[in-house]
């Protein structure tokens, strides 16, 4: 059987996405649709974090202001300003969630959390109105206990286990899963918990970021057989597991240089290039055929969020030597996409709005 040389995608949607703030969004918003996405879940860790409800949709403007025509999911940061009653008014003003970071393991999370027992109330107001828990699902190191970038997801696994437990009906995204550990946490655990997966989790391994700040994020790609099990996720088709990019753009001169006492930048950017790349990895092992439900179905699924008005069907061709642009100017900086000047081997052909 002879490899396809189109495939169609109808209401793609990234359920992780970080569309910054000021000049830097101003360049990377439009990306989303540019890249092939309809919808982006959109994470709350700017400087100063989204923590109230006000905030939040004073971001959606100005997102909508840069390009109308995505559909902007808001959510808020868990921090003490969150509160049962933020909760409530939150969920009347359509934010779709609230996003846990860890204190001090990936970018603007110096306000992250410490202990969740503290949250329980906000947990089980949000049970109630039905809003999503966003978890990053790492513990910081620690070197009393042993735990480092390498093992520090898994070590968050008993508190995924915890808060399910104590919150049946509460849904919970552990995001960016890297780990066969995190992938079989989630299959074991009730239909309120999913998991999302980035394009750049499914291509790479440590050695791929491992003296290459380009490629580094948080968390770190880990072992060979870790990305088997995220692929293998994907090809089953499994329902629980669905596309959020964790597309994360730096300006080029903090990705690129580091100092004796500043790291890197953690992040890769993806936006630009995703649904085409996420077409790429897929075919590289076998699983172009479950695209459409990695990139929409199963994500609108459980996040209750249909194709709106503005959802499209996307016809990708497949190309030869076509090599993914290095750069996009940014004031006196740049930004600088994953896979840059590497070959990729699909492209956006023909693009109409879905009939409603």
């Amino acid at each position: 059987m002879s490899a396809p040389t189109e495939v169609t995608v109808e209401s793609p949607a990234d359920f992780h996405v970080h569309l910054r703030q000021g000049e830097l969004s101003e360049v990377v918003t439009p990306q989303v649709r540019k890249g092939g996405f309809d919808l982006a879940y959109v994470m709350p860790n700017l400087r100063p974090p989204i923590t109230k409800t006000e905030q939040a949709i004073a971001y959606r403007e100005r997102l909508k202001a840069i390009d109308s025509s995505v559909d902007y999911l808001m959510t808020l940061y868990l921090s003490p300003d969150l509160t049962p009653e933020e909760v409530r008014k939150a969920k009347e003003a359509g934010i779709a969630g609230v996003k846990s970071y860890p204190r001090g393991v990936t970018t603007n999370s110096d306000g992250g959390i410490e202990s969740y027992e503290i949250y329980y109330p906000v947990f089980e107001e949000m049970q109630k109105c039905d809003l999503v828990l966003n978890l990053h699902g790492e513990v910081p190191s620690d070197a009393a206990s042993n735990t480092c970038v390498l093992n520090a997801e898994n070590a968050f696994l008993p508190h995924l286990k915890k808060l399910h437990d104590t919150f049946p009906k509460l849904r919970i995204v552990l995001e960016h899963a890297t780990t066969r550990a995190a992938v079989d946490m989630v299959k074991s655990l009730g239909d309120t918990v999913a998991c999302t997966i980035t394009a750049h989790h499914l291509a790479m391994t440590v050695d791929d970021w491992a003296g290459q700040s380009w490629n580094y994020c948080k968390p770190v790609a880990k072992y060979p057989s870790d990305r088997q099990a995220l692929q293998e996720v994907v090809r089953q088709g499994h329902p629980k597991f669905f596309l959020g990019s964790d597309s994360a753009p730096h300006p080029a001169s903090t990705k690129s240089v580091a100092t004796p006492s500043q790291p890197c930048a953690a992040g890769v950017y993806t936006s630009p290039i995703l649904l085409p790349f996420v077409a790429h990895t897929l075919e590289s092992f076998g699983a172009l055929d479950r695209l459409q439900g990695f990139v929409s179905d199963h994500g609108r699924a459980f996040y209750r969020r249909p194709a709106g008005a503005n959802a499209r069907r996307i016809v990708l061709r497949r190309v030869q030597g076509i090599r993914v642009e290095d750069t996009w100017p940014l004031g006196g900086d740049r930004v600088v996409p994953f896979w840059a000047g590497k070959e990729i081997g699909w492209e956006i052909g023909d693009v109409s709005l879905l009939k409603r």
